[in-house]
């Protein structure tokens, strides 16, 4: 990957979605609402900073790929200068900020059902367990998500996706267990070149409001294409699904080096938690952007 420094500036949009980001001059507007959450009112930052974030959630033309379900998924995330990530994100991506931040998410979850649409699911191949390391990105005003790894315990999902999609993905040994509310994932990336390890254990809390709009929940979830590359080409796959279906989430344990195997800063501090039970998927194969 390349190390030169990139610009902020974004080309004009020639985008096959349609999607264009608004002046990168327009004038950010920051408003506030109260939120009252169990008796507790506080104040929820709602930001305009003239990027489109809707258009991307349309549903695309004609058929998915491929169809998905993931679920037992926590989002944990930790703030981070942009400035961190430049040199770990291709020159022609520019690194989404909220509010001046930009964000580190380490996402573990599970999938079931994993099958080409109108195909049947196939015994031992459609369910497995993942865990990805993103951060957040525009490419010509249309925000996505760029993956620092991938990591799954299903070989033909990681050869798959690593030859069809340019995605960093990486074979690991990976535990998860519920035992009521509490869920307890653990993995280990045997890797020679990045070997890695992460073990957590959560809660999992009371349903949370659809994330709105200019909010945080929204710009850390609420995302509908990802981004990769090969050679100089940038590739953007779209997916498509109803809104997260947020909880909140309570960290009980967490171990993990897994960032610092990405090429990552150490982690640390408590990271932001939510969880989502279930969630339908459908993905598009990727399209140079």
């Amino acid at each position: 990957m390349t190390k030169d420094k990139a610009t902020d500036e974004e080309p004009e949009s020639d985008d096959k979605t349609g999607v264009a980001a608004k002046k990168t001059a327009a004038k950010k507007r920051v408003s506030t609402k109260s939120v009252s959450t169990k008796g507790v009112v506080r104040s929820k930052k709602v930001i305009d900073d003239g990027v489109d974030r809707e258009t991307i959630r349309r549903r695309p033309a004609g058929l998915p790929l491929m169809e998905h379900h993931w679920g037992k998924l926590l989002f944990m995330h930790w703030p981070i200068s942009a400035e961190r990530l430049r040199q770990l994100v291709p020159p022609q991506l520019t690194v989404d900020t909220y509010d001046g931040e930009a964000w580190i998410g380490v996402t573990p979850f599970t999938m079931w059902d994993v099958r080409l649409s109108f195909t049947p699911p196939v015994p031992y191949l459609s369910d497995f367990h993942e865990l990805n390391v993103r951060t957040y990105v525009l490419y010509r005003g249309v925000p996505g998500v760029w993956f620092f790894s991938l990591n799954a315990n299903s070989a033909m999902t990681v050869f798959g996706a690593r030859t069809f999609y340019f995605l960093p993905y990486f074979n690991a040994r990976i535990d998860l267990r519920q035992e009521g509310d509490i869920i307890h994932y653990n993995l280990r990336r045997a890797d020679a070149a990045r070997p890695a390890a992460f073990d957590a254990t959560w809660e999992i809390g009371d349903d949370l409001p659809e994330a709105a709009p200019g909010t945080l929940e929204f710009f850390l979830t609420e995302r509908y294409c990802l981004y990769s590359a090969s050679g100089e080409s940038i590739y953007r796959a779209r997916i498509h699904h109803k809104p997260w279906p947020l909880q909140g989430a309570k960290l009980i344990s967490h171990t993990s080096d897994i960032a610092e195997s990405d090429y990552l800063p150490k982690l640390k501090g408590e990271p932001l938690v939510h969880y989502a039970e279930a969630i339908a998927v459908d993905v598009w194969p990727p399209e140079k952007a």
